[in-house]
């Protein structure tokens, strides 16, 4: 060994030269047939298959346009419930928060003191009767006549005796001075029918007044019953409609009703419910054909189709209509008042409470549709991937309208049975070919969609309270 080692030392320079160059060759053909090798092995590798993405086909359908309006409740009729009478509040009949039937008793205050005025007016009332029936006696107005009837027999002797006398005096078959007595007793008997008539007619004329004040006298008789049974009957406090019944304003055993008519409580109808919201001009155009009053003032839009929305974005059970429209807009604002019902049988809702209005601003009858997940957007265009003949991916650009649930109405750069990719966007770009797979409809809904954006509440005109609806 050692003899061989010390052999290959002792080649000259050339040979190793030559044997290098062998050893590099050697290792080149086995890196070229290695590479060879893994090309070969790559070629007979199959390609990835395409991706898959998930596509909804755009639709085209009538469809309708809603929008929210910020709206707040109202209970209509809302009546508060006074004492109309002074008195010590003595009984409370009701339950607080409670619902109430109209006429149903509330309050009662003392009664002794009305009890006593009223049968005070009706001893009143039948002493004016008896004067009304003493005024219509004819008694005296029966002797005047006869008075006269008598002066008038001695009218008529007089002048018979006048007549008989005279000739007889012209005769001279008696006195003249019996002549000149009958015709003084003539004269005073003249007088005396005169003075009878007279008197006949100032009695009838004492017993029509006498009549007439009596007959006044009974009237207020009359009068000051019927206010002492009303004084007594407001100390009973009813309920004057039907609806829910707030807290009592005042504990039994105060004085009310002393100087003004003092608030008990309050009741507001709730059923049906009121919703005052604003609608601004552009939506007003559009819902009024709909919102106006009818010859009986009711509302034309019958079908109820109006939707509420409560706080908690959960939606009211019962569907309303327009019953209202405010008579101008407000300048400031722009908008104009409205009125809405909605039927509350549970009586759920109450006066005060905010929720939204959902009407219908627009009816579009063939409008094309595009899923919102569908909808990209990219240096601040909207665009969406299309899935064109032979599964290739096509860029689109589109113009979008309104919202309509979960979809948006596509103006322009879409028509209806084309495919657009509502999952898997990420994985793709325009012209490679992809696996698509179709969504059903409710599939590719979101579970829950948010709602149109409400329009903001009309800010009140500067210098005035808050108004009621």
């Amino acid at each position: 060994m050692t003899s061989d080692k010390s052999k290959a030392r002792r080649l000259p320079s050339g040979a190793t030269v030559v044997l290098q160059a062998g050893l590099a060759l050697l290792l080149l053909a086995g890196t070229g047939c290695e590479r060879g090798k893994k090309e070969d092995a790559k070629a007979a590798t199959p390609p990835p298959p395409p991706p898959g993405v998930v596509v909804a086909e755009v639709q085209q359908r009538p469809v309708e346009i809603k929008r929210d309006f910020v709206a707040r409740t109202q209970g209509i009729p809302t009546v508060d419930v006074r004492a109309r009478v002074a008195g010590v509040l003595e009984n409370v009949f009701y339950k607080e928060g409670t619902e109430v039937k109209q006429g149903q008793v509330l309050f009662e205050l003392q009664r002794e003191e009305y009890a006593a005025a009223l049968e005070s007016a009706r001893a009143q009332l039948a002493k004016a009767q008896a004067d009304l029936t003493r005024a219509r006696d004819t008694s005296v107005v029966d002797r005047a006549r006869a008075t006269l009837e008598q002066r008038k027999a001695d009218r008529e002797k007089a002048q018979r005796d006048v007549a008989r006398y005279k000739p007889l005096a012209e005769a001279r078959a008696i006195p003249q001075q019996d002549l000149d007595t009958a015709q003084s007793q003539e004269k005073v008997a003249l007088a005396g029918v005169d003075v009878a008539e007279a008197n006949l007619r100032d009695t009838e004329l004492a017993q029509r007044t006498q009549i007439q004040l009596a007959e006044a006298a009974v009237l207020s008789a009359k009068a000051a019953v019927t206010q002492a049974e009303l004084n007594l009957g407001y100390t009973r406090i009813a309920a004057p409609i039907s609806g829910i019944i707030g807290k009592i304003d005042v504990d039994p055993g105060n004085l009310v009703g002393k100087a003004e008519p003092t608030l008990l409580t309050t009741i507001s109808a709730v059923d049906p419910i009121y919703v005052d919201f604003s609608v601004g001009d552009p939506y007003y155009i559009k819902i009024a054909p709909r919102a106006r009053a009818d010859a009986q003032g009711r509302g034309r839009d019958t079908d109820s189709q109006l939707e509420l929305f409560l706080a908690d974005d959960t939606r009211f059970p019962q569907r309303g209509h327009f019953v209202f429209v405010g008579r101008a807009f407000e300048i400031k604002t722009g908008t104009i008042n409205m009125q809405a019902s909605f039927p509350n049988p549970t009586r759920v809702l109450r006066p005060g409470q905010f929720a939204r209005v959902r009407a219908v601003v627009d009816r579009v009858p063939n409008a094309v549709l595009v899923p919102q997940l569908a909808v990209q957007e990219q240096q601040g265009d909207k665009i969406v991937y299309v899935v064109e003949s032979g599964d290739k991916v096509a860029f689109r650009p589109v113009s979008l309208g309104d919202r309509v649930d979960d979809f948006y109405i596509v103006s322009k750069g879409l028509k209806a049975g084309e495919r657009v990719i509502v999952e898997g966007v990420q994985k793709v770009r325009p012209g490679m070919q992809v696996r698509p797979e179709a969504k059903s409809p409710a599939d590719s809904a979101p579970a829950t969609a948010p709602p149109p954006s409400p329009t903001p509440p009309a800010a009140p005109p500067a210098g005035k309270g808050k108004t009621g609806g």
